[in-house]
């Protein structure tokens, strides 16, 4: 079983998930968005190692933290983005455009695709790519613990923005219908801003879906 820790972090208020398996110690930092420094002291706290960084995707209030969290690990994680969002990685995420200086930290280094299976200790990790927020979005599902990392995909009552550069509003429609509307309705959605919801509860809700 996971043990999650939310943290809701920089300049418009991300959720970051410091995600770990408590038998193993290994941690993995899901969207590292600001104040890294933060990140780094739970993780001693609860003496988890921090193995990976994965990012759902490369806007810049979601991986603000990141250069922060690899200088204070040893050795340093890599990080994983899917390869579509790289050009908006190395632009530093759009920051600029927002009037935003900030350090990117460790360029990717693993490739998240569509399918993939990863790790955190013995719990499986599948990365499904979401289009439509962002070219190179991903989800993170744990599907023995009927819980999606959904980032800034859909939200409570809502759904991503498609009107920044790569975004397209007809993609991110499919990507939901897709790729999280075939999950079961108990199945937890842990966004990347604002509360947690459920499949279910979008599913017969979410104004935006209907």
């Amino acid at each position: 079983m996971l043990e999650i820790v939310k943290l809701v972090l920089g300049p418009v208020q991300t959720n970051t998930y410091l995600v770990a398996d408590p038998q193993t110690k290994e941690a993995v930092v899901i969207d590292p968005a600001w104040d890294g420094e933060r990140i780094l002291v739970i993780a001693r706290e609860k003496g988890w190692r921090i193995t990976n960084i994965w990012l759902t995707h490369a806007h810049f209030d979601h991986f603000g933290g990141a250069a922060a969290v690899a200088d204070g690990s040893s050795p340093m994680p890599p990080v994983g983005l899917h390869p579509d969002d790289y050009p908006l990685w190395r632009n530093n995420g759009g920051s600029a455009f927002f009037g935003i200086q900030m350090d990117p930290g460790p360029e990717p280094t693993i490739d998240l695709t569509d399918g993939m299976q990863m790790h955190i200790g013995s719990n499986l990790i599948e990365v499904r790519h979401v289009p439509g927020h962002t070219r190179g979005h991903v989800l993170f599902y744990v599907p023995g613990e009927a819980l999606v990392f959904c980032g800034d995909v859909i939200f409570h009552r809502s759904i991503g923005r498609t009107d920044l550069p790569g975004g397209d509003y007809h993609q991110l429609l499919a990507s939901i219908q897709t790729q999280i509307l075939t999950l079961p309705d108990e199945t937890r959605l842990l966004s990347g801003h604002g509360v947690e919801t459920t499949v279910g509860t979008e599913r017969k809700y979410n104004g935006f879906l209907l």
